[in-house]
């Protein structure tokens, strides 16, 4: 498929569902990828990237942006509070704030350095044990608590479970951050970004399809 088409993809979405193109930002997820693949979407022009893993993500990015300049890159999967500060040096957003601790936590760091990246609260829709996230029913005391900690939060993340329709999801999130008065709503992945866009979406984080099958092992 490739950016080109996956960017023109996400342009029609938000045209269909009456938005500014714009207003939707598409995450190129990049990790597990192999360098030369990410090169290539970089020369196409693109500077919007999603990592999962701290690590990771910090053995790839120094020279990525030392070659190619200013490249935004977000944080998208878990977040242990001992690379909290690595990560807050490292990513422009971070879209899986998802308990008291880590939130305090970031409050103390930010507090020390003066800066924060953009966050959003990672909400697990679904209720599965085995998936990060807030419950819904605890994720107004997080958001709260992130407020009164004088966090940049911007929205809400989900990652709906794969056995369901993912629409009764986003538009549940969409809710939710309306009620909260969040604005950012990170939602959609290559098989259903555009169903995300029609409920408001602001941020598509798209990998396989812009990269091609990622490569493990």
């Amino acid at each position: 498929m490739g950016l080109t088409e996956i960017a023109d993809r996400v342009a029609q979405a938000a045209e269909r569902a009456g938005r500014d193109p714009a207003s939707v930002r598409l995450i190129a997820v990049s990790k597990v990828q192999p360098e030369a693949r990410v090169a290539a979407v970089l020369e196409e022009g693109h500077r919007l990237f999603g990592e999962n893993r701290v690590q990771e993500a910090e053995g790839k990015w120094a020279a990525f942006r030392d070659r190619f300049g200013p490249v935004e890159v977000h944080l998208i999967g878990p977040l242990q509070t001992n690379k909290a500060r690595t990560a807050m040096a490292l990513f422009d957003a971070i879209h899986t704030l998802n308990r008291s601790k880590l939130a305090a936590t970031l409050a103390r760091i930010a507090d020390e350095t003066g800066a924060c990246p953009d966050l959003f609260v990672q909400v697990n829709t679904g209720d599965e044990s085995q998936k990060a996230g807030v419950s819904v029913s605890d994720a107004p005391a997080l958001i709260g608590e992130a407020r009164r900690l004088s966090l940049p939060l911007v929205g809400l993340m989900c990652i709906p479970p794969v056995d369901q329709p993912p629409g009764p999801h986003f538009a549940l999130l969409a809710r939710m951050a309306a009620e909260h008065g969040l604005e950012g709503l990170s939602m959609g992945m290559s098989g259903d970004f555009e169903e995300a866009i029609a409920h408001g979406a602001t941020h598509v984080r798209v990998g396989s399809a812009i990269f091609g099958e990622r490569v493990t092992g």
